[in-house]
């Protein structure tokens, strides 16, 4: 029963790191991109879900949904589109400025205190599964998760939207010329990149409990972590090290002393380098990356 309940955390942690992490990812494979806001596009999932808590639940759901959406595009065209085609580090230095210039939004508009969020209540509930009380979100965060990623490999590989992602992200000019609209292809990576982290905010959200103007800053450190250790540049690595991530951090809820699991998070980053010192490169190889460098 106990392994089982741990094996159902470290899915569950897993697939949200995972999801975040395949958000970052698909925006460096396209754009060579880290983009440090993408956990800001979670914290503004979880407070427009809260801000419209009085209206019936599929319009809460389509409504915020697409704020996140809306928010992604806007910081796409004012913020990264004029620097496209800069140092990768003007990149990065933009994408701190957009997450401090988020957050500190977020604390004019809703102050800095935690405020309670609660959305299906019913989430809340537990029921009996092999003997283990296994809480109904839990299972609602797992199959978000197997729908979401099994939905972004099926796109990727079966629809012409996907074959375009993947041709620009792996030669943006040859792509341009190819006749593809690379402009309208980094659109809808971003758009992707804002349903996974739509997605994240949903569940993140209500396993907190509450909402705060930081609260993305944690989970996008975790990600991005897990991008590296998967191999930056790789879908399939990124939600691999999203998940190995989560794995690493529930076993370490179960296997550390009581009076050093306030420490957790110090041990799966020295694990995680110990990792990367034995393979830089990350699980993944990335060919393409490489001969970029």
């Amino acid at each position: 029963m106990i392994l089982l309940q741990t094996v159902m955390d470290a899915l569950n942690v897993g697939g949200l790191y995972a999801m975040m992490a395949l958000g970052i990812g698909l925006i460096f494979g396209i754009m060579r991109l880290i983009n440090f806001a993408h956990g800001e596009l979670v914290m503004a999932g979880g407070y427009v879900i809260w801000l419209m808590g009085a209206y019936p639940e599929m319009l809460v759901i389509v409504g915020s949904l697409m704020a996140v959406i809306v928010l992604t595009l806007s910081v796409e065209r004012a913020a990264f589109r004029p620097l496209r085609g800069s140092d990768p580090a003007v990149l990065l230095v933009a994408s701190f400025a957009v997450s401090y210039f988020l957050q500190n939004l977020a604390v004019l508009f809703f102050g800095a205190r935690p405020v309670a969020f609660t959305f299906l209540p019913d989430l809340a509930r537990s029921i009996d599964l092999g003997g283990v009380r296994v809480p109904i979100l839990q299972l609602f965060s797992m199959g978000l998760t197997v729908a979401a990623l099994g939905g972004l490999v099926l796109m990727l590989k079966f629809t012409e939207i996907g074959i375009q992602l993947r041709a620009v992200a792996e030669d943006v000019v040859t792509a341009r010329l190819s006749g593809i609209n690379v402009n309208r292809v980094i659109a809808v990576a971003f758009v992707i990149s804002a349903a996974l982290a739509w997605v994240v905010s949903l569940v993140y959200s209500a396993q907190l409990g509450q909402l705060s103007p930081s609260m993305g800053v944690r989970p996008v450190v975790i990600a991005f972590v897990a991008t590296i250790l998967g191999g930056l540049g790789s879908l399939t690595g990124a939600a691999l090290g999203g998940f190995a991530v989560g794995a690493l951090t529930v076993l370490l809820d179960v296997l550390l002393p009581t009076e050093l699991r306030v420490f957790r998070e110090a041990f799966l980053f020295a694990l995680v380098l110990a990792i990367l010192l034995l393979r830089p490169q990350g699980l993944i190889r990335v060919r393409a990356l490489q001969g970029r460098v």
